[in-house]
């Protein structure tokens, strides 16, 4: 290849060599229900990204914007992964104030319920 603005790799290959997805289906999968954005559009797995790009993707609850910093050759370890994209500044506040809401929002119960306490559950539930 000439240089680096010409070399491309498909969306979902790239989305799993990057270690965001456990599988390539899932990548395509993810790409195909909308949950992965390039540059601001709706795209699908067979889209060819370029070093530069910038990534929108939605996992769970979360949402993790990336800037591709390389195409990997292989699926490597995490951390050769980490070295192909960028998290934007924005991303890593936005994923750290809804860690916090999360620790808060519901906190874990002291012990498991006694067999009263399953009793009066189930006939809450109706069973």
């Amino acid at each position: 290849m000439d240089s680096n603005s010409t070399l491309k790799l498909r969306l979902d290959k790239w989305l799993w060599q990057a270690r965001f997805f456990k599988s390539r289906s899932q990548a395509t999968d993810a790409a195909a229900g909308g949950l992965v954005h390039v540059n601001g559009e709706r795209v699908k797995a067979a889209r060819e990204i370029r070093i530069g790009d910038c990534l929108n993707i939605t996992r769970d609850e979360s949402r993790i914007e990336v800037i591709v910093l390389a195409l990997p050759q292989r699926r490597g370890p995490a951390s050769e992964a980490r070295l192909c994209y960028e998290e934007t500044a924005a991303s890593v506040q936005l994923r750290a104030r809804h860690r916090e809401q999360q620790r808060y929002a519901a906190p874990a119960p002291a012990s498991k319920p006694g067999k009263h306490e399953r009793r009066a559950l189930r006939n809450l539930k109706g069973f």
